[in-house]
């Protein structure tokens, strides 16, 4: 029988709100690690969006909260301090994401944390990295979307824009996963705890100029920044006869097949389109091409040639049409919770799949300080309730 996943027996304490932490912690107790929720008095801000319930129980928090542990303590307070204390030293990573500064008055900074546990590993998840001048300043997703380029990539020559979910927050999450799991790792053979930092910023600009640098990779620049293809004006999801697709032909191979299907295989040896380089060169007189050319023909017979030719496309999903997708409800994606008090649930299941230590079963997401009495009791601290 397969695991729990392959970070079963990791201990997780969180102390962060909104989505980047959660996000990220969310994702190690997918991957069967133990997370217990430190919330401030009040609870993760996080909660109170979009809440319907008028519980503390928001979409947003139900979702990125799952398979967690809740107590609520205030760090300031001795009794409640001795409690954090004593899940620290039993602790193998605390995660946080509070800004540089803010989290040696709170005490969660890793020279504090290490005097309790040497083997701890602090994942400090910032907005900007502590050297720069930018250190000590807080920051948001639209805020870290602005500064890091996206916003104004969106749009070209267009007034910015940013893209509608938050994505600086998920991406840097992500990126916390990957560094949380290479610090456990190094901790096997060292045996000593660090600290490891994830800024926001800097993970968005690598993220961001991993393709668009372009000529300004060279040392002076030898031309302008950019990709041709992902910048084109023509680049969209298509209009067919009867609805919309999404497609992707990159190889010579898919655009050969493309052009055959549309009825114009003489294309192919035409020298504006008969290499990556020169359709990269040609790519808004391409894609013109192709936009009119898709807008003759019906969705459902375009995408069975399309997919038969090995052509990458697919149609367009709404946010609604995904819980009806047929490959997401075959292969049961979305998962049915029971939470005692928001009702029945319905909420993706972890994407990542081990075939030997499986993954972790997660139970919806806890009520406000839900597992506080209990973690007092299991790590000896009965007498700070």
């Amino acid at each position: 029988m397969p695991g729990r996943g392959p970070l079963e027996g990791v201990t997780v304490i969180e102390i962060s709100n909104m989505l980047m932490g959660p996000f990220a912690t969310m994702a190690l107790a997918q991957m069967g690690a133990r997370v217990i929720k430190v919330e401030p008095p009040g609870g993760d801000i996080a909660r109170g969006i979009a809440d319907s319930t008028g519980r503390g129980l928001g979409p947003i928090y139900l979702n990125i909260n799952r398979g967690k542990e809740s107590i609520e303590l205030d760090l300031a307070d001795p009794g409640d301090r001795s409690t954090f204390e004593a899940l620290v030293a039993a602790a193998d990573v605390v995660a946080h994401n509070r800004p540089p500064g803010s989290e040696v008055r709170l005490g969660v900074d890793y020279a504090t944390l290490s005097r309790i546990n040497p083997r701890i590993i602090v994942c400090a998840m910032y907005g900007f990295g502590a050297d720069g001048p930018y250190g000590s300043l807080g920051a948001y997703d639209d805020v870290m979307q602005g500064i890091s380029g996206i916003a104004a990539h969106q749009t070209g020559e267009g007034p910015p824009q940013y893209v509608r979910t938050p994505l600086t927050d998920k991406i840097a999450g992500i990126v916390a996963v990957g560094a949380i799991s290479s610090a456990l790792y190094e901790r096997e053979r060292s045996g000593s705890g660090q600290l490891v930092e994830v800024p926001m910023f800097e993970t968005m600009v690598g993220f961001l100029l991993a393709e668009q640098q372009g000529e300004c990779i060279y040392d002076p620049p030898r031309g302008p920044a950019g990709y041709a293809r992902t910048n084109s004006p023509h680049r969209h999801p298509y209009a067919t006869a009867d609805g919309l697709i999404s497609i992707l032909a990159s190889t010579d191979a898919h655009w050969t097949a493309l052009f055959r299907l549309l009825g114009e295989s003489e294309l192919s040896d035409d020298p504006r389109f008969a290499s990556i380089r020169a359709r990269t060169e040609n790519i808004d007189e391409l894609y013109a091409w192709l936009k009119d050319a898709l807008a003759r023909h019906p969705t459902a017979q375009l995408l069975a040639q399309l997919h038969e030719s090995r052509v990458p496309a697919m149609r367009v999903n709404t946010i609604e049409d995904l819980f009806v997708d047929p490959h997401l409800v075959q292969t049961g994606f979305f998962e049915r919770v029971e939470h005692p008090e928001a009702g029945a649930l319905r909420q993706p299941a972890a994407p990542v799949r081990f075939s030997r230590s499986g993954s972790a079963p997660l139970h919806a997401a806890p009520s406000l300080g839900a597992d506080g009495p209990r973690l007092r009791h299991e790590f000896g601290c009965a007498g700070t309730m």
